[in-house]
């Protein structure tokens, strides 16, 4: 100990811990695949059928696992919500209607606030999925399907605090999640459409057509323009680069910055130079209805700044750059 009583730091030893602690949670999840059999298909059966909400139980650290999966399936189109087992039992229960399907957790299967309401959910005769530790436990017992968490050891160096078994059921409800999402055709706007703010929502939502910059503020000029007045486009404009269009609005090329440098190494005099002899043919288009995410990722690809944007025509109607994006919160 130090002499203000705070305890000695090794970090070799704090180092081992925590790789000691992965190595076991780790090999926890890897014990479950070849557990997973025909009780995971019943009950992911059981949770397609259901006309109502999943409601998912649990107490202590199996609650808090229990509220994130519930949340994990709401978010991906099985309607779920978490109850307190202590709760219920005084008003709770009425959460819960004949439609519903109950999935309950518990490392022991004999946890006393579930096996307490246990009688009630069968009253109402909804289906009962357990995920225990103990498959030979009151709770797994009890259930129409037990999935089977149980771990050899915790990760907890005491063999006392819920580690490697929450982990473990953990890792089994988004098993579950994402197995039904993937059976009922879940799709990205689905997700979207449930995950509206921030970051994320920002990149399912936004579309090129919400974030390109239109109309007169897409740097264009005609493609017998002279590179002097494409430059000037360029300033004007902002964006690092300038669309060539013929005389029916299309895009036949592009002229960057990238390019503009490349010229200066074999060009003297600008003014003398016409835009068509020096751009790059065709240059990248996207559609506005796409995700802005998707112009973010396809100009990674290419290793490219800047996208032009055309309707079902051909014809220019936007463009965007890696800042636009940026300033959109799409990246």
């Amino acid at each position: 100990m130090r002499p203000d009583n705070t305890p000695l730091v090794d970090p070799a030893t704090l180092l081992q811990l925590a790789r000691d602690v992965l190595d076991t949670e780790a090999e926890a999840i890897r014990r479950l695949a070849p557990r997973l059999a025909e009780p995971f298909v019943t009950a992911c059966r059981l949770l397609l059928q259901c006309r109502g909400r999943v409601v998912v139980l649990g107490m202590g650290k199996s609650g808090h696992i229990g509220g994130k999966i519930a949340a994990t399936l709401a978010s991906t189109g099985t309607p779920a919500f978490f109850v307190h087992p202590g709760e219920a039992s005084h008003g709770d229960l009425g959460m819960i209607t004949p439609q519903d399907v109950v999935l309950a957790l518990s490392n022991s299967g004999e946890t006393a606030e579930i096996l307490l309401i246990l009688p009630m959910i069968r009253r109402l005769g909804v289906p009962l999925i357990a995920i225990t530790g103990e498959p030979r436990s009151t709770l797994a017992r009890e259930a129409d399907v037990n999935l089977d968490a149980s771990v050899e050891r915790e990760a907890c160096p005491l063999g006392l605090a819920p580690t490697a078994s929450t982990t473990a059921a953990l890792a089994l409800g988004d098993a579950l999640a994402v197995a039904l999402l993937h059976t009922r055709g879940f799709s990205r706007e689905d997700f979207s459409r449930s995950h509206p703010g921030g970051k994320l929502g920002r990149r399912l939502l936004l579309h090129v057509a919400d974030v390109m910059v239109k109309g007169e503020r897409v740097p264009a000029v005609r493609q017998d323009a002279s590179l002097g007045q494409a430059l000037l486009e360029i300033s004007r404009k902002g964006l690092g680069m300038t669309a060539v269009v013929d005389d029916d609005g299309r895009a036949v090329g592009i002229f960057t910055d990238g390019d503009l440098r490349r010229v200066l190494e074999r060009v003297d005099n600008v003014r003398s130079v016409g835009i068509a002899e020096v751009m790059t043919p065709g240059g990248v288009r996207i559609r506005p209805d796409v995700l802005a995410a998707e112009a973010a990722q396809l100009m990674e690809q290419r290793r490219i700044n800047a996208l032009l944007v055309e309707d079902a025509d051909g014809r220019l109607i936007g463009a965007l750059n890696m800042h636009t994006l940026l300033d959109a919160g799409v990246i």
